[in-house]
């Protein structure tokens, strides 16, 4: 744990600097927020992130999965200033410039299937759902969706209407979307039907043609399938092997759109450039965000040519492809084809092999699972019943700050590992040495408490 400056903690946390910004934070900054522990950042380099006070932490977060090369990557800061320096602003929806066009062709590169593709550019990832959304309305001429329990696909109110996380980001924003209807995600540890794959010959997918289909949205009525190839908040769950291509059978049979959304799996994180791509499965619509530009504010909703037949004026966005955040994606890809997305898969199994290792000493590893550094440690009380165990699952988070690594909760009950893509072996083993601490601390009580100064 010598052989990188970090992490280093040099304070109480919070330290006094912090203290003072988290003050002002909750005088003047919205409530609704989630924060997990009172980590201020001031500056970050590669895997390390500073706070005011001068304690550095080893980031296993990326800014919820979106620095995917790192902490100010001296390339993409090299395209950000030159790009600032030149063009900052002219809106993508009314004028014309050579950032927006050559990233709309790269990605056109990127995401699976033959034949030209077309790019709609936003700001988030949940405007790229928005998209679509109106998109599959716009060319299917139907109304409804299917989405997953389970999935996070944003909170503007279409994407809400899709997302089923957690109820309090529903809570007190009713009436939804029409025609969103939710099913069971393959999620075969926690099986919503009681069965066990493969004998279950995939019976989470055929629920949505018996009973959803079959009683409440016709499938002539359903415009799309919306899915997170691993769901994201959901737990950082990867469905069985066979699950994406029957639902892409099932799509394919109904002429229902299949919308992957590749927000928090994309751009490089599981080992692939698309977490889809692991499954073969070729979906009709892509929507892209977080790690797409390393930092900077964009999304995307990639779609063939011929389905993308809307006119002029149909929809738009007057931030969405900024010039500035195009040339930063631009360097993000030229990385990530580099080395990164090879770098994820590496340094992704041999995280998951030790944590594997790990869960057969420590009582409340229920789960451990993931693809690449998209990786999930389900924390539980009992093995045998299951049985969650959120609380302890928040204390490790919080105990691992306390000791200098950055991650978060996802779901109920797991933690999830989201690092930056540039971690190499000692980052993995420091990370690895101080959850193994954290959780033998919290199995045995003596990490009662939690962090003060929120």
């Amino acid at each position: 744990m010598a052989t990188k400056p970090y992490p280093r903690i040099v304070t109480p946390l919070p330290g006094p600097k912090a203290r003072t910004i988290l003050e002002l934070d909750r005088r003047f900054v919205s409530p609704s927020y989630t924060r997990s522990y009172p980590m201020v950042a001031v500056r970050g380099r590669g895997m390390a992130v500073e706070d005011p006070d001068g304690n550095v932490f080893l980031d296993f977060a990326a800014g919820i999965a979106v620095c995917a090369t790192g902490h100010c990557h001296p390339e993409v800061v090299k395209a950000i200033r030159e790009a600032s320096g030149e063009l900052i602003h002219m809106s993508g929806t009314d004028f014309y410039y050579p950032a927006q066009t050559d990233l709309a062709q790269k990605l056109s590169e990127i995401v699976p299937g033959k034949g030209e593709k077309k790019v709609f550019f936003t700001n988030s990832g949940t405007e790229a759902i928005e998209a679509a959304l109106k998109l599959a309305r716009h060319a299917t001429g139907r109304s409804g969706f299917v989405a997953f329990y389970g999935a996070f696909h944003g909170r503007s109110f279409g994407s809400l209407s899709l997302t089923a996380s957690k109820a309090t980001q529903r809570r007190g924003f009713f009436p939804m979307l029409p025609g969103a209807v939710h099913a069971p995600y393959g999620n075969c540890y926690r099986c919503a039907i009681n069965l066990e794959y493969p004998g279950c010959d995939v019976a989470c997918v055929k629920f949505i043609e018996d009973e959803i289909f079959g009683k409440t949205l016709p499938p002539e009525d359903c415009a799309a399938v919306v899915v997170e190839p691993i769901q994201g908040e959901g737990g950082y769950v990867v469905p069985p092997e066979s699950w994406l291509p029957r639902l892409r059978e099932l799509c394919t049979r109904h002429g229902i759109l299949l919308v992957a959304d590749e927000v928090q799996s994309g751009m490089g994180r599981t080992g692939k450039m698309l977490a889809i791509e692991h499954t073969g499965v070729v979906p009709d619509v892509v929507c892209l965000a977080k790690g797409i530009a390393s930092g900077l504010p964009l999304g995307a909703m990639v779609a063939p040519a011929a389905l993308m037949n809307w006119k002029s004026g149909a929809h738009a966005s007057t931030f969405g492809g900024n010039p500035v955040a195009c040339r930063a994606a631009l360097a993000t890809i030229s990385l990530l084809e580099g080395s990164l997305v090879s770098n994820a898969r590496e340094r992704g199994e041999y995280l998951l092999g030790r944590l594997r290792t790990m869960a057969l000493s420590h009582r409340s590893i229920g789960d451990v699972r993931g693809r690449g550094l998209m990786i999930g440690v389900e924390i539980v009380k009992d093995k045998s019943t299951r049985e969650r165990a959120p609380e302890a699952r928040d204390r490790i988070v919080e105990r691992a700050f306390e000791k200098g690594l950055l991650v978060l909760g996802s779901g109920k009950n797991t933690v999830r590992l989201c690092p930056p893509l540039v971690l190499d072996q000692d980052d993995c083993d420091v990370a690895l040495s101080i959850l193994e601490e954290t959780i033998s601390e919290v199995e045995s009580g003596s990490a009662l408490g939690a962090t003060s100064g929120r």
